[in-house]
């Protein structure tokens, strides 16, 4: 059966070994990805605590530790960002995480085995969090949702995690993950009793939806961006019901919540957010004006990987970068594929 991550249990002694072994030999060159990640040489099994740097920027933006906080994944720019609850009370950014290595195709998971890293809404509890991966740290998106699993989609296991490997999960390397989970961590153990996390295919904007009008997967995109257009207008997270084979955003029901993923939704007895349907309207008229363009969309051979990593993974091979960015040397998924993506798809 195939997953992507597995709950073994490396010694502490091999890990603390290897990562005093690698210390300060760690590559300096990863430090050229924005001041997105730290050397491997910060990392601590057994602190796990948000770094000096990244403590200041959430003082600066006026967060802390304990604040809540929500996770964005972007599969096509291969970035996942971290926002905060700040003293506003609404969520801003606190730092976007270039992505390792993602596999699969833009579009769902739907069944295991297929590749795919999952995209729609999900819901992540201290008990999904695993200080014990054998990808250093991770924690579990809780894939399938119920709205999955009522659609009949298969799969188990799928994280985001550190190296840069995977099989339907997001690699983020063991640099990004060990910042992402402390931070994660330490919301869960404040005011928190779950995160949100939203994947998606790409940002939804008017170009790339423009771009992938055509693709079958739109209808489930457009439902996805109802969510996402809620979090761009208020900075709040979207409360997320279940009904009409689909997700359904900040509703109010005149019989309650509904149970069934599939029966027909239940009459709405709320207001729609004004604003929210604004921008949804001039999303869809910018779409209408762009789709006569001659862009076209990307295909991928396996996944992707953020330019950054594509770069030192291009110059160094991928014996030598799999030390770069995974304390045991994990090795990369699919380099060539990594290498090779993406490529623009025609027509037909």
């Amino acid at each position: 059966m195939q997953t992507s991550e597995t709950w073994h249990n490396r010694p502490r002694r091999l890990l603390k070994y290897l990562a005093g072994r690698i210390g300060i030999a760690i590559y300096l060159g990863l430090l050229s990805l924005g001041g997105c990640t730290q050397t491997l040489d910060d990392l601590r099994e057994e602190a796990r605590e948000v770094p000096p740097k990244l403590r200041a920027d959430m003082n600066a933006k006026a967060m802390t530790p304990e604040s809540s906080v929500l996770v964005r994944i972007f599969k096509m720019e291969s970035e996942l960002e971290v926002w905060k609850v700040d003293r506003s009370g609404k969520y801003a950014l606190l730092k976007t995480y270039p992505m390792c290595r993602w596999s699969g195709k833009l579009g769902p998971k739907t069944k295991i085995g297929d590749r795919q890293a999952p995209e729609g809404f999900y819901d992540v509890t201290m008990s999904r969090l695993n200080p014990k991966s054998q990808f250093f740290l991770s924690f579990n998106l809780g894939y399938p949702n119920r709205l999955e699993q009522s659609l009949g989609y298969t799969g188990e296991a799928l994280m985001v995690h550190g190296a840069c490997s995977s099989s339907g999960c997001y690699a983020m390397s063991d640099q990004a993950i060990g910042e992402i989970y402390a931070v994660v961590e330490n919301a869960l153990h404040g005011r928190q009793s779950a995160f949100q996390v939203q994947a998606y295919p790409f940002r939804m904007t008017p170009k790339n939806l423009a771009v992938y009008r055509n693709d079958p997967n739109m209808p489930f995109w457009k439902n996805l961006k109802e969510g996402y257009d809620i979090f761009e207008v208020s900075r709040r997270e979207p409360r997320v019901s279940l009904c009409g084979k689909r997700y359904v955003f900040d509703a109010q029901f005149a019989d309650g919540e509904p149970n069934d993923p599939l029966e027909a939704c239940p009459a709405r007895v709320d207001q729609q957010d004004s604003a929210v349907l604004a921008k949804a309207k001039a999303d869809g008229e910018k779409v209408s004006a762009i789709a006569g363009s001659s862009a076209l969309p990307l295909a991928y051979q396996d996944g992707g990987m953020h330019p950054n990593f594509r770069a030192l993974l291009k110059k160094d091979g991928a014996a030598k970068f799999s030390g770069r960015v995974s304390i045991i040397k994990y090795p990369i998924s699919q380099p060539a594929a990594a290498l090779a993506d993406p490529f623009i798809m025609g027509d037909g």
